[in-house]
C-alpha cells in the first residue's frame, strides 16, 4: 500500500479516473500549468492535455455553469473550487440548476458533476479563505454532500463521486492536505467503504463524538487524552453529510449512551442540529444526557490570528464530554 498525502491521494483518484473514462474532465482556476492552489491537481494537464484539465477564467459560475451543459452531453466534469468562501458566485448555479435537473426532468437527465471545495481553518488564511459552508448544500435535496479527512478516503471517494450520477459537492479539508496515510490499492481492501457510510474511527464504549473533515483529528486527540482518565470515547467520521448514515450513528450512540457533535461550521443551525434532532428521534430511550454540539461561533470567520479561538479544539471537545457526564 502506497503512503501518500491527502493531497496526492486526490491527485491519484483524479488521475485514476481520467485514465479511465475519457469523458472525464477536470476545470477549474489555474488547475492546469498552476496545478491547483494546493497542487492537489499537479501534472495532470500535463499528462492529459489541456482541454482534459482545464484552467478556466476567475468566474466560478461560469465554471458550473459550463460543466452543468458538459454533463448533459454526456461529459463528467469535476470541478475545483480554489477556497470555500469562493463558491457562493455559482450558488445559484448548484441549488437551482445542478441539483435540481434530475428531478426536473423526471429522472430523465443526469448531471454527474464533482465540485471539489477545500474546506475550513487552520492554516491562517484571509478572508473568504476558511470557511464551513457545508449546511447550505447538505439543505439542497438532489446533492450528495462528503467530506474526507483522511488521503485512504481522499482517494477512494473522489473515485466513487466520479463514477456515480449525482452531483456531488466533495469537500477536502485544507489543514489535513500534507497528512499522510497508507491508501488502498484495491476495491477489495476493507476500508474502502461505500461513499455514503460513516466509519467507526475509535471504538469506545461510554460517549460517541460524531464528526467529519479537520475535526477528526482533533477528536481523536480528545480521546487519547480522556482514555488516560478512564473515559473510553468513540469516534465517528460521518464522511456523507447528505444523506447521513444514521443507522451507524444509531448504533454507536445506542451502545454508548452519550453524543457530542464536533464541526467547524458555527453551532446555529449547522449540521450538528439536525444530526442531534436524528439522533434523539433514534435513540431518545438510549441516550442519558441530551446530545451536546461543538463548534465555530456564530460570528464571521476571524482574522486568521483569532482562529484558535475560534477553531473547536482538544479543550472545548473535553469540556462538552465532561458536561455530557455531568448531566
Amino acid at each position: 500500500m502506497p503512503v501518500l498525502t491527502l493531497s496526492k491521494a486526490i491527485n491519484t483518484g483524479l488521475r485514476q479516473a481520467l485514465e479511465d473514462d475519457p469523458k472525464v474532465i477536470v476545470m477549474g482556476q489555474d488547475v492546469g500549468v498552476l496545478g491547483g492552489v494546493f497542487r492537489v491537481t499537479d501534472g495532470l494537464q500535463k499528462d492529459f492535455g489541456a482541454d482534459r484539465v482545464i484552467d478556466t477564467p476567475l468566474a466560478e459560475a461560469s465554471i458550473v455553469g459550463t460543466a452543468i451543459g458538459l454533463a448533459l452531453r454526456g461529459f463528467r466534469p469535476v470541478c475545483e473550487i480554489q477556497f470555500d468562501g469562493f463558491v457562493y458566485p455559482a450558488f445559484s448555479q448548484i441549488v437551482s440548476q445542478l441539483a435540481k435537473l434530475r428531478a426536473r426532468s423526471g429522472g430523465r437527465l443526469s448531471v454527474p458533476v464533482v465540485i471539489r471545495i477545500p474546506v475550513g481553518g487552520g492554516i491562517g488564511a484571509v478572508e473568504h479563505h476558511s470557511e464551513s459552508n457545508e449546511a447550505y448544500f447538505a439543505h439542497t435535496a438532489g446533492l450528495r454532500v462528503v467530506c474526507c479527512s483522511n488521503p485512504q478516503d481522499a482517494h477512494w471517494m473522489i473515485r466513487q463521486a466520479l463514477s456515480g450520477q449525482d452531483p456531488v459537492i466533495f469537500y477536502e479539508p485544507k489543514r489535513r492536505y500534507w497528512a499522510k496515510d497508507e491508501v488502498a490499492d484495491t476495491t477489495d481492501d476493507e476500508r474502502v467503504l461505500p461513499l455514503d457510510r460513516a466509519r467507526v474511527v475509535r471504538a469506545g464504549r461510554d460517549i460517541t463524538l460524531l464528526t467529519y473533515g479537520g475535526m477528526v483529528q482533533t477528536c481523536l486527540q480528545a480521546a487519547s487524552a480522556a482514555a488516560e482518565e478512564g473515559r473510553d470515547i468513540e469516534v465517528v467520521d460521518l464522511r456523507s453529510l447528505a444523506p447521513l448514515d444514521m443507522e451507524t450513528i444509531s448504533r454507536s450512540v445506542d451502545r454508548t449512551g452519550r453524543c457530542v457533535v464536533v464541526h467547524e461550521a458555527p453551532t446555529f443551525a449547522g449540521l450538528g442540529a439536525e444530526i442531534g434532532s436524528g439522533v434523539t428521534e433514534r435513540c431518545f430511550y438510549r441516550l442519558q444526557a441530551p446530545v451536546l454540539r461543538v463548534g465555530g461561533f456564530n460570528t464571521p470567520y476571524p482574522p486568521a490570528k483569532f482562529e484558535d479561538q475560534y477553531l473547536p479544539d482538544l479543550d472545548r471537545v473535553l469540556d462538552a464530554v465532561d458536561r455530557s457526564f455531568a448531566w
